[in-house]
């Protein structure tokens, strides 16, 4: 009975803003650690990773990762109706 009051609705408007927001945040770190490892990979094995490797893990799939979080992380705040 108590669910259809409009504090509630905005109370859990507002934790999945900011679940969104986090979750937006961790994956903007999770990109920026594969591009990372992706970096460490290139300097330690002499040649680097295999052609493959480079065009489908690194460097694009962290860049990916970081706008994707970045989409999340950036979302404004629920307008009042």
């Amino acid at each position: 009975m108590t669910k259809n009051l409009p504090h509630d609705d905005a109370a859990e408007s507002y934790r999945r803003h900011r679940r969104l927001i986090r979750t937006g945040q961790v994956l903007m770190i999770v990109g920026v650690l594969v591009a990372l490892s992706h970096w460490i990979a290139h300097i330690t094995i002499n040649g680097g990773p295999p052609v493959i490797q480079d065009l489908l893990i690194g460097y694009p799939t962290g860049g990916g990762i970081i706008v994707l979080g970045a989409i999340l992380a950036g979302r404004t705040m629920p307008k009042k109706r």
